[in-house]
């Protein structure tokens, strides 16, 4: 009921507006002056409504899990880091260990750790994720900076050595680096270890790991984690605007 009103009474004003603008070549001068006065300040009250909105409505949607995938997907998965707002947004002299919600954890061996990290919220045009995470790196003194993605149980269900593995990254790099994914297959006392090199030069990036050539035990496979390697990652900032990972059988051939 209260909408059909609020309906009704914007229909109203509306119509009143545009039969004054209609009319205005003819309105006595001392009350166009009064009318050009009230216009105004409605407009100025339009143009906040109009500028935050587009603004809103531009962001990806929080929680959002769309992103292109691979013919033959069948599964797929952003983590939360890049999904929603963590309850502590950011940190410095991050600490080894540290985690990022619940599937993502920062580690190096930093005697004195001059890290910062910090999740935002994308704004462009061409992001799908609803956030993104910066690593400002400074005087670094460890031998490795990686940060791990615990995959979520479902990813093992169906699991073969007929599928492929994707990762796909869009990110921003201050300073040439070398950035490894490192992924980690545990089937009973065993893990399995395949390392790629992400491919640098442009905003968005992917890995692919083929199963047929892993050791792998189909039948006990328990977790799958990734490991993103940062080498050399002294005076640079990253930003990963997003991370997601995909599953799909190989093509017969």
């Amino acid at each position: 009921m209260g909408r059909m009103i609020e309906k009704l009474l914007y229909t109203r004003v509306l119509r009143r507006w545009r039969n004054i603008a209609q009319e205005a070549h003819k309105i006595p001068l001392s009350r166009l002056r009064e009318l050009r006065n009230r216009a105004r300040a409605l407009r100025l009250h339009l143009d906040r409504l109009i500028h935050t909105a587009e603004g809103r409505l531009a962001l990806p949607q929080i929680g959002s899990s769309a992103f292109p995938r691979p013919h033959g997907t069948d599964w797929s998965w952003r983590p939360e880091l890049w999904r929603g707002p963590l309850p502590v947004p950011g940190a410095s002299a991050v600490p080894s260990k540290t985690k990022l919600g619940e599937e993502v954890q920062l580690f190096h061996d930093c005697t004195v750790s001059e890290l910062t990290l910090r999740q935002l919220r994308n704004n462009r045009e061409e992001d799908l994720a609803p956030y993104g995470v910066r690593l400002d790196v400074f005087r670094f003194d460890g031998s490795f900076l990686s940060l791990v993605i615990e995959l979520p149980k479902d990813v093992t269900d169906g699991i073969s050595r007929e599928h492929l593995i994707r990762v796909d990254c869009t990110l921003e790099i201050e300073n040439p680096i070398e950035i490894f994914a490192r992924l980690n297959i545990k089937h009973g006392p065993n893990t399995e270890q395949l390392v790629r090199e992400m491919p640098m030069g442009e905003k968005r990036t992917h890995v692919e790991y083929d199963l047929a050539y892993a050791e792998l035990n189909e039948k006990r496979v328990e977790r799958l984690w990734l490991e993103l390697i940062f080498e050399a990652p002294e005076m640079n900032q990253v930003t990963l605007r997003d991370v997601t990972l995909s599953r799909s059988r190989r093509a017969s051939l």
